[in-house]
């Protein structure tokens, strides 16, 4: 849907449709809206939630820090604590968590060897199995996705020299680790960041795009087919760095997608910290107008073809000509962020924080 230059803010504009029901997205005016941004929901807990999975407006799954798992089906006027026991006994790091809908989710937790675990729920939280525990001492986990209910991949760093790749068909029920011939070499200290849960991202029913950092470069690498075979492309966003590359990765479909990253470290400068791809992830080009400063999440927006999120310790910014002009949202800090195609979109980070994009006639707390 093509933005209509009527004078409004961009991020204003972005939020308002998608307050707005369907036959106002798809007409010509859209009333104006000023300050719109995150209203925090309170969580009742200090974790920091860098898994987060949006399933809806009102429902939506955070993870986080000693095995912590909260659900909110109620638009976060309230949240179950729905914790693994066993993560929590455990002080397991949840990093990534994907959700089906407000009963069915999978959730990664990350770390050396058996730190790193795929857990599964069926019934909402109420009661979990864990589905894989890493037998492999040089493997790390970093993120998973989904292609949909049944099919997903979680990724690991380098095992002899290659990124590492699991494999589920039955919804995470079971896991197999894929061959690894058709993954291009490492470089030296290569690695994923498992900072928001989207070092590894799909789209449609085979693509899957895997970012990296901490090498000479900042790469990317794609799969057209479920994880067997990739190719690799340089981002153009600076590594050399433990601390520094390609953070998160989002995928409007098959061929745009989006990159954010830069160095971590508070007070670091992060020059071109983001890029767009328009052809699959083959090539990427830096932002004209990137985040000014480190993002560790980014999500497209629903039913807006060019409209994005970023976020990260110091802040939410918003592109609306597809990633190449970043402007500042609002301000306050979040890891994460993920939108529902009903156009829910969440965020999350430390000491709980979550928040829901709103506009102001919704909600009367900003972010």
């Amino acid at each position: 849907m093509r933005l209509l230059g009527v004078g409004m803010c961009a991020a204003a504009l972005a939020v308002g449709l998608l307050a707005a029901p369907a036959h106002a997205r798809s007409g010509t005016v859209v009333q104006e809206l000023r300050g719109a941004g995150w209203a925090l929901k309170d969580t009742g807990k200090d974790a920091r939630f860098r898994g987060l999975a949006a399933v809806s407006r009102s429902t939506a799954w955070v993870a986080g820090t000693k095995g912590a798992v909260l659900r909110t089906v109620d638009g976060g006027r309230s949240w179950r604590d729905v914790s693994p026991p066993g993560a929590v006994a455990e002080g397991l790091e949840l990093r990534d968590i994907e959700a089906f809908d407000a009963r069915r989710a999978v959730a990664l937790s990350i770390g050396e060897g058996e730190a790193s675990r795929v857990l599964r729920t069926e019934d909402g939280g109420a009661t979990w199995t864990e589905t894989f525990r890493n037998p492999d001492p040089r493997a790390f986990y970093d993120c998973l996705t989904f292609f949909d209910s049944r099919h997903g991949l979680a990724m690991s760093d380098p095992v002899d020299g290659r990124f590492r790749i699991l494999s589920t068909d039955d919804g995470g029920r079971n896991w197999a680790v894929l061959p690894s011939t058709g993954m291009p070499d490492a470089l030296a200290g290569e690695a994923g960041f498992a900072a928001s849960g989207q070092c590894l991202v799909s789209a449609g029913p085979r693509d899957v795009w895997l970012a990296t950092g901490g090498g000479a470069a900042g790469r990317i690498l794609h799969s057209p087919d479920r994880g067997r075979t990739w190719r690799v492309a340089e981002s153009g966003i600076p590594a050399g760095d433990p601390a520094k590359g390609v953070f998160a990765l989002a995928f409007r479909d098959r061929t745009t997608g989006l990159a954010v990253g830069g160095d971590y470290r508070t007070g670091e400068a992060s020059p071109r910290a983001a890029a767009v791809s328009a052809d699959a992830g083959r090539t990427w080009r830096p932002a004209p107008t990137p985040p000014p400063a480190y993002r560790s999440g980014a999500a497209w927006l629903p039913h807006l073809r060019t409209a994005a999120l970023a976020v990260g310790p110091t802040g939410t910014d918003v592109t609306t000509d597809a990633g190449r002009t970043w402007r500042p949202l609002a301000p306050g800090s979040f890891d994460t962020v993920d939108c529902a195609d009903d156009g829910g979109c969440w965020a999350a980070g430390e000491k709980g924080r979550v928040g829901r994009l709103e506009a102001p006639s919704q909600a009367g707390s900003g972010g």
